[in-house]
């Protein structure tokens, strides 16, 4: 693998590359000037397509790819992961049982590395009291997506104490956002479609109270980055959201604005929701596809708390996101319209 001389300079390996997060990661960390950016690919490298990065072939099973493609990188950023499947067994395989994988090679391979910065969730809190979470809020996960990413957190926990005679502890820092957006998002997606057909979809409660932190993916990179490097980070969890608490009116009239039309407000009562989620798991039996609202996701949009807090972040290691909800979502419906998404 290559590598550079500098002793300024900073390299790293990147799962989940190929992905919405992880490309954005991909090109921040090019930008504030690593010099070796490994990527992990398993079959074609998407939108990393004519960085300059170094491919790396294969998956997380590859126990000996990984010791070669960790050897002398200076932060680890795993980012891949499975967000929707419909089984129990695919989400432990790809969040938890793979996490681990990795974990174990970084030990063997790369004792010595600087960080290795793991991205969590808010689904994996769940349930909250006071609909606010904080890092102190215990995990109480509703959806087997967040039920695997609670997992993934305790098998790491126990990576990081973990003391062996020939190894010290693993620095790991975890990170859980709450929903992101931005472009190349393919999930909340589909509800700025929804708007754009002149439909605004909104579950329970009053539209105008506020809902759900909602970060926007250029301030959720510029904060794992700052996670990974900071020094005081190792062995602890942040969540990297949104300063204000979104309500779903400004987020409408943010999108209709951005889209240039109308929507009429259509709320949808709780219960209803998971009768609609399992219609559309139906279907997408049908068509061979697990889609984005489903039984499962419908029981967290419910339950789960949708909102953190980031103070924590914002104490340690000074997060501090800048993108405004209207220009944020501004920009990802440009580049819908660009990309023909929309």
């Amino acid at each position: 693998m290559p590598a550079s001389d500098s002793p300024h300079a900073k390299t790293a390996f990147v799962t989940g590359g190929t992905g919405f997060i992880g490309s954005h990661l991909v090109e921040a960390l090019l930008d504030r000037g690593y010099t070796d950016v490994r990527c992990l690919i398993r079959s074609e490298p998407k939108w990393l397509e004519g960085l300059d990065i170094t491919p790396v072939e294969g998956d997380l099973g590859d126990v000996e790819l990984l010791w070669e493609a960790l050897r002398g990188v200076d932060y680890v950023y795993h980012v891949a992961g499975v967000t929707r499947a419909p089984s129990w067994e695919a989400f432990k395989r790809a969040n938890v049982t793979a996490t681990l994988n990795l974990m174990g090679a970084v030990k063997m391979a790369n004792p010595a590395v600087k960080k290795v910065l793991v991205t969590s969730s808010l689904a994996a809190v769940g349930r909250c009291d006071g609909g606010l979470a904080t890092e102190e809020t215990p995990l109480q996960p509703i959806s087997r997506y967040g039920k695997s990413k609670a997992q993934m957190e305790e098998a790491l926990a126990d990576a990081h104490q973990m003391r062996q005679s020939y190894l010290e502890a693993l620095p790991i820092t975890i990170v859980r956002p709450p929903a992101v957006y931005g472009p190349r998002e393919a999930d909340i997606y589909t509800f700025f479609k929804t708007v754009s057909r002149g439909l605004c979809p909104v579950i329970g409660g009053k539209s105008t109270e506020p809902a759900l932190s909602l970060v926007h993916v250029d301030d959720l990179v510029q904060g794992m980055i700052a996670a990974a490097e900071h020094p005081d980070t190792a062995g602890e969890t942040f969540f990297l959201g949104s300063e204000a608490f979104h309500s779903w009116q400004g987020i409408k009239e943010a999108t209709t604005q951005a889209l240039d039309t109308w929507a009429l407000t259509l709320p949808i009562p709780g219960p209803l929701v998971q009768a609609i989620g399992a219609i559309v798991e139906l279907g997408g039996k049908l068509t061979g596809q697990y889609p984005p609202l489903n039984r499962e996701k419908a029981r967290e949009i419910r339950h789960a708390c949708t909102m953190c807090s980031i103070h924590k972040a914002r104490r340690t290691f000074g997060y501090n996101p800048t993108v405004e909800l209207e220009p944020g979502i501004q920009q990802t419906i440009d580049w819908y319209k660009a990309n023909d998404w929309l």
